[in-house]
């Protein structure tokens, strides 16, 4: 099985980004994020509504790092600090040796490689330092510009199922990509 530890925790780097800690500094970036229509479309979870909603999901993300049972971090562009969105492994599988990635950016840095740049870098960090063999990516099929940023990195897709998740009334299909380490490419 796989033994994940998280401490001291990994701050990550790419030509344009720094992946870092969420703090509750971050605090009106998550609620930002987490706020707005747009960005949460095709992500079947209630808006946030109040900053100390947002506090209370940073508090989540925190404790599943302590416990070493995901880890996520903010995109940040370097040079600046502000949290511009959100990358990590979501749920770890130790028993599979597979993670399922999830990612959110900030709309006003959508377009320009920002979520293609820091999946490349979360997904390199979860095949050569966490162990993993395979990442998942499970996605609203209609949202097209994730299924993009995915096929971009070498994911490919496994599965589309129907009307498998129900959510404010509505069923709701579910798309699953994946990658197994042999088919990474740097």
């Amino acid at each position: 099985m796989l033994k994940i530890n998280f401490e001291p925790f990994p701050i990550l780097e790419t030509t344009r980004l720094i992946l870092r800690r969420i703090t509750i500094d971050d605090v009106n970036e998550v609620f930002e994020l987490r706020s707005n229509p747009e960005t949460m479309k095709y992500i079947p979870r209630p808006l946030v509504k109040k900053n100390e909603e947002a506090l209370n999901h940073i508090a989540l993300i925190d404790s599943k790092i302590v416990n070493n049972e995901g880890i996520n971090w903010a995109i940040t562009l370097k040079g600046s600090p502000k949290f511009i969105g959100i990358i990590g492994h979501y749920c770890i599988k130790p028993e599979h040796f597979r993670a399922e990635i999830g990612y959110m950016i900030l709309p006003q840095y959508h377009g320009k490689g920002i979520a293609t740049e820091a999946i490349k870098c979360a997904v390199d960090y979860g095949f050569n330092q966490m162990g993993l063999h395979s990442i998942e990516a499970v996605i609203d099929p209609r949202n097209f510009a994730s299924e993009k940023v995915l096929q971009k990195n070498g994911f490919r897709k496994e599965a589309h199922l129907i009307e498998n998740e129900y959510y404010e009334g509505t069923f709701l299909d579910t798309a699953i990509y994946s990658l197994l380490k042999i088919n990474f490419k740097k």
